[in-house]
């Protein structure tokens, strides 16, 4: 009997060694895990619930800090608000953003039906993250007091202003004030503005609001092309609902690769909207402003 259970095993040994050589792959890795999938790198990363509504990330920034946009509302008329585009420099900005998100939240029946807000919180995360050691929520005791820290942190991590690289009178050597700033080894040669770009030219928003500091006035876009007459109507709209002063020009210096002024080459309405100073959020103002824009925008 023992030899005829010893037989029996050897058969079915050599039964499974002959199974591994002579049977496809296929057969064998039955235990295997599935193979996995590469994504599309065409497709758009989906929208994921946050306590701040969809989010979605549409680029990384030079350090590899995500870039993110949330939206809030089912509409089809898309307003896109953006703030931190100059970084730490002016963090307000950011925080005006995400008040607006936070009132969102709170508030989903503030949002027509008709309309969907995107709200980029930080465009220039790096920069952020440079002065205020985060490229998420902070408040503003995390701003430090020196203002060489501060001032650097307008710009991203290759020491580009971004607010100089969009394609508008692009220009290498650019000016702030009465600083040459780089702006970049040409239009969108940054990851953060090559985001924001591919962003805005898959989704086409029906206007975008950017803030800046400071200067305490609503400015409206151009591109050698006059001030679009819907431009005109929400610089007005937003700066009278706020209590800023309207411009239809930027006229304080000379301007290259500005974002705004690229959005309006592009046909597409579009505002500056500068805080008082670099530290006020004057979140009631802005509030008031974007709610008169809700309301141009409802059906």
């Amino acid at each position: 009997m023992t030899k005829i259970i010893l037989a029996v095993v050897a058969v079915l040994v050599l039964l499974g060694v002959g199974a591994y050589f002579w049977l496809p792959a296929g057969f064998i890795a039955t235990t295997n895990p599935p193979p996995t999938t590469t994504p599309d790198p065409t497709t758009p990363p989906a929208a994921t619930s946050t306590p701040h509504g969809g989010k979605v990330v549409i680029g990384k920034s030079v350090e590899g800090r995500d870039i993110e946009l949330y939206q809030y509302g089912q509409g089809t008329t898309e307003l896109l608000f953006v703030g931190g585009i100059h970084g730490g420099y002016e963090w307000n900005t950011t925080l005006v953003a995400h008040n607006l998100m936070d009132y969102l939240a709170a508030n989903p029946e503030a949002i027509p039906s008709n309309i969907k807000v995107t709200v980029i919180p930080t465009l220039n995360p790096d920069g952020l993250y440079s002065v205020v050691g985060t490229a998420e929520r902070f408040s503003p005791t995390d701003v430090p007091s020196s203002q060489t820290t501060v001032i650097a942190g307008r710009f991203n991590a290759n020491k580009v202003d971004l607010n100089r690289n969009f394609d508008c009178d692009w220009q290498a050597s650019a000016t702030w004030q009465s600083k040459t700033v780089s702006g970049g080894t040409q239009a969108f040669s940054e990851p953060e503005s090559q985001a924001i770009k591919a962003y805005i030219e898959s989704n086409t928003p029906e206007a975008v609001v950017v803030w800046y500091s400071a200067g305490g006035g609503v400015f409206a876009s151009s591109c050698h092309n006059g001030v679009l007459d819907e431009t005109k109507t929400i610089t007005n709209l937003y700066a009278k609902a706020a209590g800023y002063k309207a411009s239809n020009d930027f006229d304080f210096y000379s301007i290259t690769g500005d974002m705004v002024n690229w959005l309006a080459k592009k046909e597409i309405p579009a505002i500056s909207v500068l805080l008082t100073t670099h530290s006020s959020i004057e979140w009631d103002k802005n509030l008031s402003g974007i709610t008169a824009l809700f309301k141009h925008y409802a059906q």
